[in-house]
């Protein structure tokens, strides 16, 4: 946590007016910090006279259709903490633009680790860690899959049939939008193939959207088990294989190309499990048949891509000041080239 960014401040007198009315047990002066790690939407910690709460809202500027959706995010997590407790509880959420100029909601701050590009002291010296925490996400990702929708009051959270189908042209349309003058045209083409070639959804369940490492957070007594998942901004009911998909591609192997593996930001010298150990993992919790598992992780590739085409547009827009973004469109080529040579492998 740090100091809030400058250019990520928002009016904290009218935030803090609507918690006392939102939260009334809280109670105290306000003071605010900032999670300055994402990429994307803006946390916040508040601390209200001695109680730690979490506040996320969009980030500013211009935003790409169905993305950063607080009013989901909120849903799920006001709902998901009942069946799965790796969920944090929001509490409140608000769409009136006056308290922090976009729809933004309040959840319970956790303690906890969250793994970057740098091992926090707590967690070194634990044998074989990379692959630890790497198979206690995939178990954390396995525990949500099995959570039957109904029993959290979220079986009507999205359109399950043909959610794959709406995923690739969601994101085939988001890149048309993104795309600078001089784009690769191998983006388009990418997208193309994935609507040609999608295999067949094996079954429905909730699916986070995002799941990765530094999404999740660690007691560092227990590297075996994630404690928290956070990011649901995007969650929805579809083929949970798209999950398995974005961990994998979060999971480099040692031949993927640099560029691939810089974007994915784990502590240097992590020995990681094989993208198969992995899937087998997640089969043997699951009982899911990974044969198709390529496509996804081509799908989560070229995914990704866009993504960080849409974060780079931002900063050179003026909408960011965070100049990490600026670099990220160097990576867009190198993730399509890569996407197109895993859908070649399945042909």
């Amino acid at each position: 946590m740090s100091a809030v960014r400058e250019g990520d401040e928002l009016d904290w007198a009218s935030v803090g007016r609507w918690l006392r009315t939102a939260a009334p047990e809280l109670a105290g002066p306000l003071n605010v910090l900032q999670f300055p790690h994402g990429r994307a939407n803006l946390t916040y910690l508040l601390e209200v006279g001695g109680t730690r709460v979490v506040l996320r809202r969009p980030p500013f500027g211009k935003i790409a259709p169905g993305a950063h959706d607080m009013r989901r995010e909120y849903r799920v997590l006001s709902r998901l903490w009942r069946s799965y407790d790796r969920a944090p509880r929001a509490y409140a959420f608000t769409d009136d633009q006056s308290v922090a100029g976009a729809d933004c909601f309040v959840m319970e701050y956790r303690d906890g680790e969250v793994i970057r590009e740098d091992l926090p002291a707590s967690m070194r010296g634990y044998p074989d860690l990379g692959r630890r925490l790497v198979l206690a996400l995939t178990d954390a990702m396995a525990d949500l899959h099995l959570v039957d929708p109904g029993e959290c009051d979220l079986e009507d959270l999205g359109k399950p049939e043909g959610f794959v189908a709406r995923q690739v042209s969601g994101w085939a349309r988001r890149w048309e939008l993104a795309a600078p003058p001089d784009a690769d045209p191998l983006m388009v083409q990418v997208g193309e193939r994935l609507a040609k070639t999608q295999p067949e959804t094996q079954t429905h369940g909730l699916v986070h959207n995002d799941l990765k490492i530094d999404n999740c957070q660690f007691d560092p007594a227990d590297p075996d088990r994630v404690k928290s998942v956070f990011d649901w901004d995007m969650a929805t009911l579809g083929d949970p294989l798209v999950d398995l998909g974005t961990l994998l591609h979060y999971t480099p192997s040692k031949d993927d190309p640099p560029a691939i593996q810089g974007a994915v930001r784990l502590p240097p010298g992590l020995e990681l499990p094989s993208q198969a150990e992995v899937a087998a993992h997640y089969t043997e919790r699951t009982g899911t048949d990974t044969a198709d598992i390529m496509w996804y992780l081509a799908f989560a590739r070229w995914k990704t891509a866009t993504v960080y085409q849409q974060l780079a547009n931002r900063t050179l827009r003026g909408e960011s000041k965070d100049a990490r973004n600026a670099e990220l469109g160097a990576s867009v080529p190198v993730l399509a080239a890569n996407a197109s040579e895993l859908l070649d492998e399945l042909t």
